[in-house]
């Protein structure tokens, strides 16, 4: 951990030299996209393809800087992180200042969690279904995890959901309803998921109210391969085996549908699949 607060603090150095903080993403992965074409695809197909995107991430660890802008998170503009991520429900925030003091830990393992805040002298333990022990802190950190489902992969469709499939110019609108319509009710849309039609990337999410009103919008640019690729099928020379890569994306925007304000994460670093000690997941 003392190597990467050391990685904070070079990040940190080189983040408040920037004056535009998008310049931090890296080129994009893919060629002009209007010389690719669009794909073809079935609301199962593309509920399958989060199933398959979820599952490819066992564990996660990543650095990141965020800009906080409208007092969506009251512990300053920008901050300094690292995520670590267990499949199937552990998750660690941390945010740091530039110089690579803590300003906040979040933890959830299961079905608990812990928001620690050094500045305020202040800790907080309990149930997801408690989050209101949070107080004016509930909505943030919520609004906070919403956005790591970029790297962790977005929530997949549940056995008692439904989908709806719509063409958007060179997007698809997935559009995820809960009911079953029985009784003459008509099912609620909880969520509407965009996919780039030239790669079938999810490139936007809105999250949706009981009332219908959009919580919170985020989008997800400048995909990267992380991790190393996967080899598929049997090696022949005469061939070419195909490899599978993990896509991320190392950009990430989140608006808060309620007008709270709005956070922008950039990646610096995201590692896959490696082996996540107990300690870096902390303790509840």
């Amino acid at each position: 951990m003392q190597c990467w607060l050391r990685t904070y603090r070079l990040i940190g150095a080189v983040f408040l030299c920037t004056v535009a903080f998008g310049s931090l993403s890296g080129c994009a992965l893919f060629g002009p996209s209007d010389t690719l074409p669009l794909k073809q695809a079935t609301a199962e197909q593309l509920t399958a393809l989060l199933q398959e995107q979820a599952e490819e991430v066992r564990t996660i660890k990543g650095l990141f800087s965020a800009k906080i802008t409208g007092g969506i998170l009251p512990i300053g503009q920008r901050v300094q992180g690292t995520v670590f991520y267990q499949r199937p429900n552990a998750i660690r925030l941390r945010g740091f200042t530039a110089v690579g003091s803590e300003l906040f830990e979040f933890v959830q393992v299961e079905d608990q969690f812990k928001l620690r805040l050094p500045t305020m002298g202040r800790e907080v333990v309990g149930r997801p279904s408690e989050t209101d022990r949070l107080g004016q802190l509930t909505r943030p950190f919520q609004l906070s995890v919403w956005a790591m489902s970029g790297i962790i992969g977005t929530q997949v469709v549940g056995p008692e959901e439904q989908v709806r499939l719509t063409e958007d110019g060179d997007r698809y609108r997935l559009d995820v309803l809960i009911g079953s319509g029985n009784n003459g009710a008509t099912p609620m849309v909880t969520r509407r998921i965009w996919f780039d039609r030239r790669n079938l990337l999810v490139v936007r999410e809105e999250k949706l109210s009981p009332a219908g009103d959009i919580e919170a919008t985020m989008q997800f640019e400048d995909y990267r391969a992380v991790g190393a690729s996967e080899t598929v099928g049997a090696v022949n020379v005469q061939q070419p085996v195909a490899a599978k890569r993990i896509l991320r994306p190392f950009a990430i925007h989140m608006t808060d549908g309620q007008g709270s304000g709005s956070l922008h994460v950039t990646f610096h670093e995201l590692i896959p699949n490696e082996p996540i000690k107990a300690s870096e997941l902390g303790r509840v």
